[in-house]
């Protein structure tokens, strides 16, 4: 429980730093016989840190848990 409780943690901690990702996708234009054109496209994901914060509190919320319960 202690362990589990340290990776929610980290997670929550990494979730409010960086509050978002982009990826990046590819998607046919044209394509006429051996012809083909291809575009990357750009997408981003947003994350709001109220998000990570939550995840913090039930890191720490699992880590006492852990702790208390051994």
């Amino acid at each position: 429980m202690k362990n589990a409780g340290i990776a929610i943690l980290i997670i929550g901690i990494l979730l409010t730093m960086f509050t978002g990702f982009t990826y990046m996708t590819r998607e046919k234009v044209v394509d006429i016989g051996e012809l083909e054109i291809t575009h990357s496209k750009k997408h981003t994901l947003p994350i709001s840190p109220f998000v990570g914060i939550v995840v913090i509190f039930v890191g720490g919320g699992v880590l006492a848990y852990g702790m208390r319960y051994k």
